[in-house]
């Protein structure tokens, strides 16, 4: 059992990579599209409306679940408030587009790139640690003929997909398990920008055919919607929510996109994350939260946490303390208190949008900042009766953190599927 549970990725994007369309864009936050497939089957066949059927992920990503759901035909819908990453599962949703319209329109930008010779713009620092001076000047061409066709149409998204999927394999810097950008790292192996974005194109085209030939069906809807506001979705209409949202593990995910949107001057420096990127995201890194941590344990008296205050001040007073043990003395302790008023808000929002006797599962993984352990199976189940849902139990996948030598505590982490019925 041991080894069945270390070897589960079926909560990671690992077994995405193969898969056509998913792989367009590699975010490293994500979970298997096959166990997405075989779960929306399984609760489609007990269901007695399959003809309306609806399934939505609040943490849509780079479009798993939208994807999956078009493979079998069924009704979905996503919320995605990463900028960036919306546009990169919006896009991915382009599949039924004209093909060979894409390839003719990503052919000419690669031609009009090859024939540039303007003097290179200018770059934020860490784009300049990323390339070389002939791979940086040939992503600056393929960035200016890209603009120069800039408009609406499918082709133009599905070519400027392309080019920001292309650029860690263009870039001698490595990327980190967790996509975070090293360039003191180098790489062995590093293509050229417009061999690199000519393979991703090639990639693309195979890939919208194949989905083209399949009997896959268009029905998803994503939103620019942060998951703990009410959106559009009427009331009482979803069936069946799976999603993953952010682990309380201090992982940065506008951090993680950084290189791209510093070629693309969507930011200059790191600091510009903190007020272009972070204000839409679940807060479960520390950088997100250092001004309000003067009001943490005031957070913690907020109704919405009623179910669980006692168990997360004592958490939140242990890690408060704890961090004056550290050099970085990282505020773990207002980290967890934003986190999971968060997602307290986020279960009140799906309580009214999930019908009545709906089913939810979340992809979670526990938490233990400073070596202090934080339930987050438990407390987000709690979180989730108190906003009006039935029942929950969790499933354990796989072992966490087993292979990282680095580790700072030896807490046992785990990682599975919170199950909740409405």
């Amino acid at each position: 059992m041991n080894e069945i549970l270390q070897t589960d990725t079926t909560s990671t994007f690992a077994d995405n990579i193969s898969l056509p369309i998913h792989r367009w864009f590699r975010y490293t936050a994500g979970f298997s599209a096959q166990w997405v497939e075989e779960t929306v089957r399984a609760h489609l066949s007990s269901s007695n409306h399959n003809d309306n059927f609806k399934v939505l992920d609040p943490f849509a990503g780079s479009g798993t679940t939208l994807l999956s759901c078009d493979k079998l035909g069924v009704i979905s819908y996503g919320y995605e408030s990463h900028p960036f990453i919306y546009e990169i599962a919006a896009i991915k949703l382009l599949w039924k587009s004209d093909a060979d319209l894409f390839l003719k329109t990503s052919n000419d930008i690669l031609m009009q790139a090859k024939n540039d010779h303007s003097t290179i713009d200018k770059y934020p620092d860490i784009v300049l640690k990323c390339y070389d001076e002939k791979n940086l000047e040939e992503i600056d061409h393929l960035k200016k003929a890209l603009y120069a066709k800039c408009d609406t149409s499918f082709s133009y998204k599905l070519s400027w997909l392309a080019f920001v999927s292309m650029l860690r394999a263009s870039s001698h810097a490595g990327t980190a398990t967790w996509q975070y950008i090293l360039p003191n790292k180098k790489k062995a192996k590093v293509l050229s920008a417009f061999d690199a974005f000519s393979k991703q194109v090639h990639l693309m085209y195979e890939d919208m055919k194949i989905f083209q030939e399949s009997k896959a069906k268009t029905y998803a809807t994503l939103l620019k919607q942060d998951a703990r506001k009410p959106s559009i979705i009427e009331k009482d209409s979803i069936d069946l929510v799976i999603t993953s949202p952010p682990y309380a593990n201090n992982y940065d995910y506008a951090d993680a996109t950084r290189l791209e949107l510093s070629v693309l001057g969507e930011i200059n420096s790191w600091g510009d994350l903190q007020h272009k990127i972070r204000p839409g995201l679940i807060r479960s890194c520390s950088q997100m939260v250092s001004k309000e941590k003067k009001e943490t344990y005031q957070y913690l008296k907020d109704p919405l946490l009623k179910p669980i205050y006692n168990e997360i001040l004592d958490v939140c007073t242990k890690l408060d303390l704890e961090k004056e043990k550290h050099g970085g003395k990282k505020n773990y302790y207002t980290m967890i208190a934003l986190y999971f008023l968060d997602l307290a808000k986020v279960w009140q929002e799906l309580r009214t949008v999930c019908k009545k006797g709906s089913i939810v599962c979340f992809v979670i993984g526990d938490s233990a900042p400073y070596g202090v352990y934080v339930p987050v199976d438990e407390w987000l189940g709690r979180l989730a009766i108190s906003a009006g849902f039935k029942e929950y139990y969790f499933e354990k996948t796989r072992d966490r953190n087993v292979k990282w030598k680095n580790r700072k505590h030896n807490v046992p982490l785990k990682e599975g599927r919170l199950w909740v019925k409405g």
